[in-house]
């Protein structure tokens, strides 16, 4: 499970760095305009989906899909974020 999730943030670290041409991923990692678009849709899709029990989980991974190209190119990185996690643990 968790392997999968890596992969996806080593996937948006590799195509920043070597982009390929007419790549959807690289389309949200060089505009961010666009990035911050797609997660605020996908994340209503998902509220939508979940109030009327359709597609949760295909929108719920289209979250996460996106969430995770925000982050590249916000330059937030994952192993950040679980850092301030952990020291929420009470």
């Amino acid at each position: 499970m968790l392997n999968t999730l890596e992969n996806l943030f080593n996937l948006a670290r590799e195509r920043k760095k070597s982009p390929v041409d007419g790549s959807y991923t690289n389309e949200l990692l060089s505009n961010k305009s666009l990035s911050k678009e797609k997660v605020l849709e996908e994340i209503n899709e998902l509220i939508e989906a979940i109030e009327n029990d359709s597609n949760k989980i295909h929108e719920a991974a289209d979250v996460l899909y996106h969430l995770i190209m925000y982050f590249e190119v916000n330059e937030i990185k994952i192993e950040d974020v679980c850092k301030e996690l952990e020291k929420r643990k009470k």
